[in-house]
């Protein structure tokens, strides 16, 4: 499948802002599977300086400080990717969850140096938005019993998700912690997403945040509204047989040919699109405009 992606963002502030900084995580970054043909990134008022590098997470990033005055920001990125579904696996033959631990726990080279590959070890730690409680732990506890597959048991906990929690918007924000989400059974991709994270790094699983978009698909009979897809979020866990694979727990399933990956790391802190500092602006305004087309 070939996909072409916009993504633009449109900030409106009160008062001129007289210089900004920003961090930029809209590029697509490489993984199994997802090739990009080309992809470019428009701001206006253009930047004074721009730097592009590859962050902490392997990440594609862009650095941008703008010092011309402006009252109106527009970022808008663009992208074609080409993206094969992943081979199917079967999780019942993915290692036992109890097992995860030992398989951590690292080795002793030929000269005797203990190693650990702290990339994973790293996505069991608990984040700022990913600290569960033991509600949190126990939640996730009843879909992983004794010797039960690791990935079988994340599938669980995505489905569980799924079948349990409402979609809806207005229930949450980014400052809502994902306690509250798993009390009040309500919100988006971000946090659904947040709640499997912790519950599996409760119990000592590698779990990691994904950000970037899905293709969705418009009422039979209807047309696709242009500008009507949003930025979606899903999760990887990680097993021993099989290494990183990706679940989709707003939507239930294992991540196909409709998912555009753009970052990933421990939360959403460490892959928000846009973040940044200001001097002036006053309040502001953000509209937001995303369409997922496939091309054939």
């Amino acid at each position: 499948m070939i996909l072409d992606i916009s993504h633009k963002t449109l900030y409106r502030y009160s008062a001129p802002v007289v210089h900004s900084q920003h961090v930029i995580h809209m590029s697509p970054r490489l993984v199994d599977g997802q090739t990009i043909r080309n992809h470019s990134l428009l701001v206006e008022p253009a930047p004074s300086r721009r730097i592009d590098r590859i962050d902490a997470f392997g990440n594609p990033v862009s650095i941008l400080e703008i010092e011309v005055p402006h009252k109106e920001l527009v970022l808008h990125a663009r992208s074609t990717i080409d993206r094969i579904a992943p081979a199917r696996i079967d999780l019942a033959q993915s290692t036992p969850w109890d097992q995860v631990e030992t398989a951590l726990e690292g080795r002793r080279s030929e000269t005797g140096a203990w190693s650990r590959d702290l990339d994973v070890v790293q996505y069991r730690c608990a984040s700022r938005l990913t600290t569960a409680n033991l509600d949190i732990a126990d939640y996730a506890r009843q879909s992983f019993p004794a010797g039960r597959p690791v990935l079988a048991g994340v599938m669980d906990v995505v489905r569980r998700i799924h079948r349990e929690f409402k979609f809806d918007p207005a229930a949450t924000d980014i400052s809502t912690p994902v306690s509250q989400v798993l009390v009040q059974r309500r919100g988006v991709c971000q946090d659904f997403s947040h709640l499997a994270i912790a519950g599996l790094r409760a119990l000592g699983l590698p779990a990691r945040y994904v950000s970037g978009y899905i293709l969705t698909h418009p009422p039979p009979g209807q047309p696709k509204l242009q500008g009507a897809d949003a930025s979606h979020a899903w999760i990887a866990a990680w097993c021993p047989t099989f290494g990183w694979v990706d679940f989709d727990p707003t939507n239930g399933l294992l991540v196909a040919d409709e998912h555009i990956a753009i970052a990933h790391g421990r939360d959403y802190d460490d892959v928000s699109p846009i973040s940044g500092v200001l001097l002036g602006g006053g309040s502001h305004t953000v509209d937001v405009g995303v369409d997922v087309t496939p091309v054939r």
